[in-house]
């Protein structure tokens, strides 16, 4: 417990001799910064720099004595100060930082890694979607999703091409059932995953069961473009297919050597 504070509050500014000090006066108020050196593991020709520091910070006190006797402060009061002076710092940062921010803007392609992170962007993406989103999803990712997608299916427009899950829908919902999942999986080593938001931002991920899985993100208009129309033409082939018969559409591509190509991703074997 003790290391797990002690690097808590490093990370609000305390260095590590001066956890260990104040600590020491937690275990032991009132005494002597010679006395501290010996409890707390602090080096004697270093303790009165530390608790002049813990001073500064308002985390001890002194009581008038000879030799001086420090006490520390309570730990409601010291978190408490922590908490204002953490709110005071990000309220500046808050103002100041949009002014010192160009007004620029840049179409930068962001690559992600982890399935972690690629999930809490596609995540974000859609909690600050305010016009309409697009969505070609498959279905081991849309457990990790699903909540977010139902808190915007009453609000705005969702279209959504669904790999398996066949009982699902979210939104305006086509399922991907001319080919079977498994095949378009194969042919693309993974899940090729596109999520669109208010035609200003895409992201493409691949997650695989291999754990090489990646995303980028970006805003470049063109990228953009691309995504959606990739989504629209998935679409329009579920509906055409849907409409006249997979059948039909059997004949077409499997009789052409080229068209085999672009379905299976592979040469047709003469």
């Amino acid at each position: 417990m003790e290391e797990k504070v002690m690097l808590e509050l490093q990370k609000h500014g305390f260095s590590k001799y001066e956890c260990k000090a104040y600590i020491g006066l937690l275990k032991a108020p009132a005494i002597t910064g010679y006395e501290l050196s010996k409890r707390s593991s602090v080096p004697r020709s270093m303790i009165y720099e530390v608790l002049g520091k813990l001073l500064d910070k308002g985390a001890i006190q002194t009581i008038p004595s000879d030799p001086i006797l420090y006490k520390p402060v309570s730990p409601k009061q010291l978190i408490s100060r922590l908490k204002e002076e953490m709110n005071q710092s990000l309220e500046l940062l808050d103002e100041a930082l949009p002014m010192l921010e160009s007004d620029q803007k840049i179409d930068v392609v962001t690559r992600i890694k982890q399935h972690e992170h690629i999930i809490q962007e596609m995540r974000t993406m859609i909690q600050t979607a305010n016009n309409e989103l697009w969505l070609s999803i498959w279905s081991p990712i849309v457990k990790e999703i699903e909540p977010f997608i139902r808190e915007k299916e009453d609000t705005i427009p969702i279209f959504t091409v669904l790999f398996g899950a066949d009982d699902l829908t979210l939104g305006h919902t086509y399922h991907h059932n001319y080919m079977s999942p498994d095949i378009v999986s194969k042919r693309m080593g993974g899940y090729l995953t596109i999520l669109i938001r208010d035609e200003e931002e895409a992201l493409i991920a691949k997650f695989s069961d291999s754990g090489s899985e990646w995303a980028i993100k970006s805003t470049d208009p063109a990228l953009v473009l691309i995504a959606t129309e990739y989504i629209r033409h998935d679409i329009m082939v579920e509906e055409v297919t849907n409409a006249f018969g997979p059948e039909k559409l059997d004949l077409l591509w499997k009789a052409r050597e080229d068209l085999i190509h672009v379905m299976t991703g592979k040469k047709a074997e003469k």
